[in-house]
């Protein structure tokens, strides 16, 4: 073989390599590619169902909040569960602020330690504490390791329950605010150092939106409830006021059926058991109507219908103010009514 043939067989052999390491180039580059959009869709995948359970779990603390009017437990409950399972916390609790204190209203997991302490009664926000934090800026108070506060370390009773009782290490409390006013927090722990993520502290946040309306919701539910109940009383009271005076007017000089439907009515809407109705004679009492007394009781009254003054009937003659007895037995317990009308209130 001669040089020329030499050259030759050399610049094959340097043209193949290149084309090898070309291939390997572009293969690698291939994979490097198809590894990198692998990452990208699986991070997108983890997203996708990251939001996809945020959004389930909002959705299921509303439907509680509006198919459960004018009940909070269920939807704290539901509320503080979805936000220990998404956002990994160990435990939590959902305090209400009322009078400077703060009143645990719901807990989900709380160890048994610590939720004995904390059921001692309203905790008071001393300095230096996630509380007090919150009180001070009504903003999230995200602590990474609960022993390194100075709250800790001065022995402050609530923080030290939380650590030693709970082991608390890293916390996450969320201000529940009504027009900037605080109503009250939301709290979740972990019992190992891992600070919660951007996304987690805003999940929380939402829930403790929506646990102000349930709580505004609730609020606003009571008061119509109350206003509707007080129109209703207002209106029984009318009611039997028109019917006693069509009875009066019906009924001219004749005192018994006035008498016993006033009684009637009386009982009726005081929710009382029996009634009776007294005209002072003198220094006795003469009973001119009874309603539903006990058949004992009523038995008495009609072979004893005149009586004298009892303690009861004596303050009231010396007040000339209505007298309001808590228990019969105990004020008077040789009194007729005491003894014959039965757990007599008057």
């Amino acid at each position: 073989m001669d040089c020329t043939e030499e050259v030759i067989l050399a610049r094959k052999g340097a043209k193949s390599r290149r084309r090898t390491t070309g291939l390997r180039s572009k293969t690698t580059k291939a994979r490097t590619h198809v590894d990198r959009l692998r990452a990208i869709i699986a991070d997108l995948k983890k997203k996708l169902t990251e939001a996809l359970e945020q959004q389930t779990a909002t959705s299921d603390v509303l439907g509680i909040i509006s198919s459960s009017p004018g009940e909070l437990e269920p939807v704290f409950s539901a509320m503080l569960s979805n936000a220990l399972r998404i956002c990994e916390a160990k435990f939590g609790n959902l305090f209400l602020y009322e009078n400077g204190l703060f009143r645990e209203v719901s807990n989900v997991n709380v160890p048994p330690g610590f939720e004995a302490f904390v059921q001692r009664g309203p905790i008071a926000p001393n300095p230096g504490t996630g509380l007090a934090r919150i009180l001070s800026n009504k903003r999230v108070a995200h602590i990474e390791d609960v022993r390194k506060l100075e709250a800790y370390a001065s022995r402050d009773p609530f923080v030290v329950a939380g650590v030693e009782a709970g082991g608390i290490r890293t916390l996450l409390i969320v201000p529940l605010l009504k027009e900037n006013d605080l109503i009250g927090v939301v709290g979740i722990y972990r019992q190992e150092v891992r600070p919660f993520t951007d996304k987690q502290i805003e999940l929380v946040q939402n829930f403790a939106k929506q646990a102000v309306i349930a709580v505004e919701n609730t609020r606003l539910l009571n008061e119509l409830r109350q206003r509707t109940d007080d129109l209703s009383e207002a209106l029984e009271q009318q009611t039997a006021t028109s019917q006693v005076l069509q009875v009066i007017s019906s009924s001219p000089g004749a005192l018994q059926p006035v008498f016993e439907s006033i009684l009637e009515h009386a009982t009726r809407i005081c929710e009382a058991a029996f009634g009776s109705m007294l005209l002072r004679e003198g220094n006795m009492f003469r009973r001119v109507a009874l309603h539903n007394a006990p058949q004992e009781y009523a038995q008495l009254s009609q072979k004893e219908p005149l009586f004298g003054t009892s303690q009861t009937l004596a303050r009231l003659l010396a007040a000339k103010q209505a007298a309001q007895v808590a228990d019969m037995a105990v004020a008077e317990p040789a009194a007729p009514i005491a003894r014959l009308g039965g757990h007599a209130r008057c």
